[in-house]
């Protein structure tokens, strides 16, 4: 088995936080030649290169930036140890509650399905990570996440052993400003064809659902701008840059966050969510907790 150099990965996980092998050098209290040195020593070891310069700051390649997720979770385990060996560990210190978000998730609706985790009795300290799927699955497969929350299922053609809980679904709305929906909303849905539409990219199983939807409609809207950012998307909808869809289960508070108003609803095109998770039988509070709301209270009259 090849171990893990500890010190070399500190010196690592030092230079990223800084960006900068001399400000490492000062707070490691070592010569920059060393650090240089045993950072080169990692790279060889991992057999990937972790670091780019751009002008005069480092920056993390991809594998770089993966080392660096594992690295943080590592050093944050050891001083917590530390801590407890000390006798200055908190004996009423919250568990934690890592859960991986698929970037196609709407913020909202996420919110949605996390809150019965935050309402629970039992207190966790929450740690959120929103990065793309096959990335959080990885973490996932390796116990860095309790849960992964998707659009998508996890598919067989995925090299990873966990499990699929499908939450529930329900149909999309289109939204816009009031400006946008006088124009729109009469002789919905087939006023979408020619109007201008912001879009999820081609990636996400929204945007591939209401492509077929529109498809088998022969509906052809003006795609103004395709985002990835599901966020950024909204913002620009708010401000009547295009009309956008958000799933139904949250039209309400799309309303009342970005001041926009329904212009009609697509119930065919359905919008799923999916719990992922090692566990063949969900078991953390929080996951059952998120599960059983979902299935009995949020979706089941969607």
């Amino acid at each position: 088995m090849d171990w893990l150099n500890y010190h070399h990965l500190l010196y690592f996980w030092t230079t990223a936080r800084l960006s900068s092998v001399s400000r490492a050098a000062e707070e490691l209290h070592l010569a920059q030649p060393t650090i240089s040195a045993q950072l080169r020593s990692l790279e060889q070891s991992l057999g990937h290169k972790l670091f780019v310069r751009r002008g005069r700051t480092l920056v993390l390649t991809a594998q770089g930036q993966a080392v660096f997720r594992y690295a943080e979770e590592i050093f944050s385990i050891g001083r917590e140890l530390a801590q407890v060996v000390r006798g200055e560990g908190n004996s009423h210190k919250r568990p934690r509650f890592s859960v991986g978000i698929s970037d196609a998730l709407p913020k909202l609706t996420t919110y949605r399905l996390l809150e019965p985790a935050l309402q629970l009795d039992q207190e966790f300290r929450l740690y959120l990570r929103i990065d793309k799927t096959e990335r959080l699955l990885a973490d996932l497969s390796i116990h860095l996440l309790d849960i992964v929350l998707t659009d998508a299922p996890l598919t067989h053609n995925v090299n990873v052993r966990a499990y699929n809980h499908e939450l529930g679904g329900c149909g999309v709305t289109i939204f816009g400003t009031r400006a946008l929906a006088k124009r729109f909303r009469k002789g919905f849905p087939q006023a979408l064809h020619g109007a201008p539409m912001l879009l999820q990219t081609r990636n996400t199983a929204l945007r591939q659902s209401l492509d077929q939807w529109f498809q088998s409609h022969k509906i052809e809207p003006d795609i103004v701008g395709e985002v990835e950012d599901v966020a950024m998307l909204q913002v620009l909808g708010q401000h009547g840059r295009g009309i956008f869809a958000a799933p139904s289960v949250v039209a309400k508070r799309v309303c009342k966050h970005y001041g926009v108003v329904v212009i009609g609803e697509l119930p065919e095109v359905r919008e799923r969510f999916y719990a992922i998770s090692v566990e063949r039988r969900l078991q953390h509070p929080a996951v059952v907790a998120i599960s059983e709301a979902a299935r009995n209270r949020l979706f089941v009259t969607s």
